[in-house]
């Protein structure tokens, strides 16, 4: 074989030799920044959001009140161990490493329903991060419902291979506990004691840092977001103390469930052949089970009866009795075409479970100090044969008790995908386009050209779907569709009416206050002048100062 020698060019045998297959773990490896691990900050951030996600996802499958606690503890100045543990109904052992240590794995990817997680890459991109940065295993105790023991693991990726690795496993107790914790961060009542769940543990690279993106308001918007939700919070930072004499700052916080209501379970539906491409016909086609064209049609897609499989078949002039597996690329292009052109009835939407008017306002009042709140969750629609659902929540905030609120400032808006909170590119994405294109100076906002009206108002976003169309593998940013633009829209342009008439009524009532003021400023000098035209007495002037007060109070309450 021929072979490159010294710097002269290289030949095709030289090239060949060097090619060789990449495992997803490799190219995850070298390109962390895609799912959200590109900065110590950041990677804080995404670890705690996958393990929550998980533990959420976990708990509402198995209809469980989700628990949750989240335990930040700085090991070193910039280390820190990652803890989540969750009341759910626990992983079987023979699955707890693959789930935590081998990329593009889960139950997620191939099913239509709505679901926070959806590719299998975050909590073992979380770890595979752990052990790039310190070496560390990811250490997992889980216990299912029934058994004695808890199994106890300790896994790392094979990044060569994408395979996990077991450098422990044994049988442990099942200690975990909850404590709820008051404003004060001191214990609120007695522990409380789970009898199944998971415990994921993970020591990266990271930094802390309070601020919009940070942990602290992640959790925070997720308490908003999931008002059936409580989550213990507690975050143990090392001091600048000799190391003798050094103990943790600790804070501690409880987000405690404003709702006991579980949120709907939604179903799997089928692919609906709108939503479907060419390319990936072609494939269904080929895996079917169904021994003809015209079942295939029928029993693999949603929304297709056999007549309309029937019609499907005439119109792209295919034999409905053809075994799918032998159908010609032509013919895949005909019957594609003929799909295409069929009108269909939309997809089944039980696959969605939104959040809901009421759990939205239970939410936002739970965690926001506001005069005003106003919710609206639209019907479904659809993009790409994809069934989504949008909410928006609004509340006219009180700036003194809520931080990163202005009377002067931009509108805060709060971006959700399927119950999980947005905290990055947000100019990329979707629903901050969507907020900036409505009209906010006919509602009762002043609005700058092209930006972000300014007043005192949270602006809740919420896009449910059994398919979210992130940016990026980061899942930051929702990618902006007509169809999802045109329903943000919809459902601010109603949430502002609401407020505009909020806002007209609150401005009525301050002109009116203002008028009272004035009022009741000139009463004794009204009472003075009757005094005096009219010779009254003392004791009649005050009785006149009275009358007109009440007067103008029961003016006052009318309005």
């Amino acid at each position: 074989m021929a072979k490159r020698t010294g710097n002269g060019p290289a030949t095709a045998e030289s090239m060949a030799t060097k090619q060789r297959d990449i495992s997803v773990s490799e190219f995850f490896l070298k390109n962390r920044h895609l799912l959200g691990f590109d900065s110590p900050r950041r990677a804080l951030l995404t670890a705690v959001k996958e393990a929550v996600d998980n533990s959420l996802d976990a708990c509402e499958e198995a209809g469980v009140l989700p628990e949750i606690a989240v335990e930040l503890e700085q090991i070193a100045d910039s280390r820190f161990r990652v803890t989540v543990t969750d009341n759910g109904p626990g992983i079987v052992k023979n699955q707890i490493p693959k789930i935590f240590a081998k990329l593009l794995y889960g139950s997620k990817f191939h099913r239509l329903r709505m679901s926070r997680g959806q590719q299998g890459i975050g909590i073992s991109a979380a770890g595979m991060y752990g052990q790039l940065t310190t070496g560390a295993s990811t250490r997992i105790l889980s216990r299912i419902k029934g058994a004695k023991k808890a199994h106890a693991m300790a896994v790392q990726i094979d990044t060569k291979q994408n395979k996990p690795a077991i450098l422990s496993d044994t049988e442990q107790d099942w200690r975990p506990t909850f404590q709820a914790v008051n404003a004060a961060g001191e214990p609120d009542g007695p522990p409380v004691v789970s009898k199944h769940g998971t415990s994921v543990s993970i020591d990266m690279e990271a930094a802390y840092q309070r601020a919009k993106q940070s942990v602290d308001e992640f959790l925070k918007q997720c308490a908003i977001v999931n008002p059936h939700l409580t989550l213990h919070y507690r975050l143990a930072l090392q001091t600048k103390a000799e190391p003798a004499a050094a103990k943790p700052e600790i804070t501690a916080i409880t987000y405690h469930r404003a709702v006991k209501e579980m949120p709907k379970i939604p179903d799997e539906i089928l692919p609906h052949p709108h939503g479907v491409e060419l390319g990936l016909l072609m494939q269904m086609l080929k895996d079917s089970e169904s021994r003809t064209v015209r079942s295939a049609l029928a029993h693999d897609f949603s929304r297709v009866s056999d007549q309309t499989a029937q019609d499907v078949c005439t119109r792209a002039g295919i034999d409905p009795k053809t075994n799918p597996t032998r159908i010609a690329h032509h013919e895949s292009e005909a019957l594609y075409k003929a799909i295409q052109d069929t009108k269909l009835m939309r997809p089944p939407t039980d696959c969605l479970s939104p959040i809901g008017e009421e759990q939205i306002l239970a939410g936002l009042q739970k965690e926001i100090a506001a005069d005003f709140f106003t919710a609206v969750t639209r019907e479904p629609a659809v993009y790409r044969g994809n069934p989504f659902q949008v909410e928006i929540g609004i509340a006219f905030a009180r700036p003194q008790e809520n931080e990163g609120v202005g009377a002067e400032e931009p509108v805060r808006v709060l971006r959700f995908a399927n119950r999980v909170p947005l905290l990055y590119q947000a100019g990329a994405c979707a629903m901050t386009r969507a907020v900036i294109g409505v009209n906010w100076k006919s509602y009762g906002l002043s609005q700058p050209k092209d930006a972000l009206p300014i007043g005192p108002v949270v602006v809740l976003v919420h896009l449910a779907s059994v398919w979210v169309p992130f940016t990026s593998e980061s899942k930051d940013a929702i990618a902006s569709y007509a169809e999802i633009i045109d329903e943000l829209t919809l459902a601010l342009q109603e949430c502002g009416r609401r407020l505009s008439v909020f806002l007209h009524k609150r401005e009525r009532q301050l002109e009116a206050a203002r008028k009272r003021s004035y009022m009741e400023l000139y009463i004794p000098h009204l009472a003075l002048g009757l005094k005096n035209i009219l010779g009254l007495t003392d004791k009649e002037e005050h009785k006149v100062v009275g009358n007109l007060k009440k007067m103008l109070e029961k003016t006052h309450l009318d309005l």
